[in-house]
């Protein structure tokens, strides 16, 4: 086992002055580190400088999945708190979550007369639990609050231990493309974009692609065991239709660089060149009008990438999967040695952080 497949390879300390607990006032005004693989070069940059680091013929890929506002928060009925992260509908009014100290019998209330039986556990771990009504995707949307990441919804907690909501969450945690609802949680590298960002780039010449990939805990599954090889990914559903395959295709065929945004893009991306349905390196590749499927391909060091030429990605979590992902194209130990500059010039760090661009 090479260090490059143990776990704690990618373990780090982190200033935590530095995460960022609410986005940049304006999106593409966020710093991008921009990293160039062939000479090594670092360069410092706003986000909306990124046309900048691109040509013309190449394709951004983006991700137009819609976060869900799965996070409920209650009551148990002896006045305790019940809090909820909906992960998955199993059938309707049946779903599987995530929480803690919960009884299998236990009833749960929530805003609105939405009451929740918990039947037990799945066999990954998760409550399942039975509500009393079939519409809970409807109840989100009236009731329901942006699922943060944990470490945002601790520090926000205020003197009386109870989570602060922020009204702005709902559309910051959110990316201005999101089409298709379905994630638990946001798809952080496109949270940078603006509508005028993207008409730039087009108007520079690249492509903008659209795929959809629902960020599922596949994405934050932890890895458990020293040997990262041994992880197994959780599947997670994508789609991309006939329209943006053509646009992925022909940009490979013209040798422009397949700019994926986000680990969520990319092993989409890349599942897709597996099934050769984006591959160009033979004249075999599958025509077909549109793809879903399941995603559960784990990207570490040693990975080939068939379709990603680059990536636009945030500052992640240590031991987590996006970073073993980033880690598979700049390299480990260069990607750790990028965390620490990113750490002495005070970059913001994780989901409302600053980004990095890997060409």
């Amino acid at each position: 086992m090479t260090k490059d497949h143990l776990l704690s390879s990618y373990d780090f300390p982190y200033p935590e002055e530095l995460l960022a607990m609410e986005p940049s006032a304006v999106r593409d005004d966020c710093r991008l580190l921009v990293f160039e693989r062939a000479t090594d070069k670092i360069s410092h940059a706003r986000f909306r400088d990124l046309g900048d680091y691109l040509k013309p013929g190449d394709c951004v890929v983006l991700n137009e999945t819609k976060v869900l506002s799965c996070r409920l928060i209650g009551k148990k009925a002896s006045g305790g708190k019940a809090e909820l992260l909906l992960v998955r509908e199993i059938n309707p009014g049946l779903w599987a979550a995530l929480g803690s100290g919960f009884k299998k019998g236990q009833t749960l209330h929530f805003p609105a007369g939405l009451t929740a039986e918990v039947e037990g556990l799945s066999p990954d771990g998760e409550y399942l639990l039975r509500f009393n009504q079939e519409d809970i995707l409807g109840y989100m949307r009236r009731e329901g609050f942006p699922p943060l990441p944990p470490y945002i919804l601790k520090k926000r907690k205020n003197k009386n231990g109870a989570n602060v909501n922020d009204s702005k969450d709902g559309s910051s945690y959110q990316t201005v493309y999101a089409e298709h609802a379905g994630s638990i949680a946001a798809p952080t590298a496109g949270l940078h974009f603006t509508p005028e960002l993207l008409s730039q780039l087009e108007k520079a010449g690249i492509v903008i692609c659209r795929l959809t990939l629902h960020v599922g805990r596949g994405t934050f599954k932890p890895i458990e065991g020293p040997d990262i090889r041994s992880h197994q990914m959780l599947p997670e559903y994508f789609h991309i239709d006939r329209e943006n395959l053509s646009k992925i295709r022909d940009a490979q065929k013209r040798g422009g660089r397949i700019v994926a945004v986000g680990t969520t893009a990319t092993r989409t991306l890349e599942t897709l060149a597996m099934q050769r349905v984006i591959s160009v390196s033979s004249d075999h590749a599958q025509d077909v009008s549109e793809v879903s499927g399941l995603a559960d391909l784990f990207i570490y060091p040693g990975y080939e990438f068939r379709a990603v030429s680059a990536l636009i990605t945030n500052f992640h979590l240590p031991e987590s999967t996006p970073l073993i992902l980033a880690s598979a194209i700049a390299g480990r130990e260069k990607l750790l040695s990028l965390y620490q500059e990113a750490f002495l010039l005070r970059y913001r760090l994780f989901s409302y952080g600053d980004a990095m661009l890997i060409l």
